[in-house]
């Protein structure tokens, strides 16, 4: 699909037709299954000043906080009581985690909890430390590249550029990662055509998993009198993710649940999304994790409920990428 075709879709396309060829590009590529998963922000600590991001290292009205070694450990073993064998390690850029201490707690995680995939989610890195924390085993990584339009991501990310976050992208497949990205819907800014250019880089890059979210402003940001993206845009956007990517595992975000608490998640697996994060960050941290405002707090039980009214099925496996078998991994129908 070209790009002028996916702007075409983006303005003219009706909801149903979209809706139902990404539920049947699902079923084909990836079979009914939800997979649950377990997020652990264990530190909302960052060195970056993000503009649109309420971790950004110049918000002072945020109580920061950073969790031990043990404490993480912990918050992953309540994942696992619960049957889910998947958990994202997410914080800031926060480098007093050092490469020795992140080796030392996935080797603590491993131990423990043989049977979990990890995936790292801690930012930008010197390439040897990507290398040591998959030699640790460290399973996957997520890094969103948020905007592919160069003049845009180098003004929402300060002394950061584009070309460096792809390149890190491509380093950590060559490593060997199962690799995540993904963008954020409706940044100020953002033109229809910049969101365009984004889904035909998600499918060239053809990434393990994608996580394409709606903008909500945070209100110790820059951005914070714009608007939020409308459900509308992000649920195209997903849609045409699961026609065009085929098989990547797609979350339907934390994002969507807060921007429509009573059914955000469900709206996001129509749209052909088979992926929830439940938050297993301990309470006492929870509220002090604002990327965004509002942020809602995605329990098992709210997934659970999302994933029974679409009628497809729970996983709380692993849920390995779909791209890892030479046949694109085709489940039996």
């Amino acid at each position: 699909m070209t790009k002028k075709q996916i702007l075409d879709y983006l303005q003219y396309a009706p909801y149903d037709v979209l809706f139902k060829e990404a539920q049947n590009v699902r079923r084909e590529y990836c079979g009914k299954s939800v997979f649950v998963r377990g997020i652990v922000d264990f530190s909302n600590t960052c060195v970056r000043n993000c503009l649109y991001c309420g971790l950004r290292r110049d918000n002072t009205a945020l109580g920061r906080y950073r969790m031990s070694i043990e404490e993480i450990v912990f918050a992953v073993g309540t994942v696992a009581q619960q049957g889910i064998k998947s958990v994202i390690l997410q914080s800031g850029d926060d480098f007093s985690y050092t490469r020795q201490m992140i080796c030392l707690l996935i080797q603590k995680i491993k131990k423990q909890y043989p049977s979990m995939a990890i995936t790292l989610s801690i930012g930008e890195r010197p390439d040897e430390e990507y290398r040591a924390f998959y030699d640790a085993g460290a399973d996957r990584y997520l890094l969103k590249v948020e905007t592919t339009n160069k003049e845009l991501y180098e003004r929402l990310h300060p002394a950061q550029t584009l070309t460096e976050r792809m390149r890190i992208v491509d380093a950590l497949r060559a490593i060997g990662y199962q690799i995540g990205t993904g963008t954020i819907i409706g940044l100020p800014f953002q033109r229809l055509s910049d969101i365009a250019e984004d889904i035909v880089f998600l499918k060239n890059v053809s990434a393990d998993m994608i996580g394409a979210g709606p903008f909500i402003p945070q209100s110790n940001t820059t951005l914070k009198e714009y608007s939020p993206a409308g459900m509308a845009l992000v649920l195209k956007v997903l849609a045409l993710l699961r026609v065009i990517t085929k098989n990547s595992l797609l979350p339907a975000t934390t994002a969507l649940a807060t921007i429509d608490p009573i059914k955000g998640q469900s709206l996001g697996l129509k749209a052909g999304c088979n992926v929830i994060m439940c938050d297993f960050t301990p309470p006492g941290y929870r509220k002090q994790y604002q990327i965004y405002d509002r942020k809602a707090a995605v329990t098992v039980t709210r997934a659970l409920h999302a994933i029974a009214q679409e009628r497809l099925t729970v996983s709380f496996e692993r849920g390995d990428s779909f791209k890892m078998s030479p046949v694109s991994a085709k489940p039996p129908r």
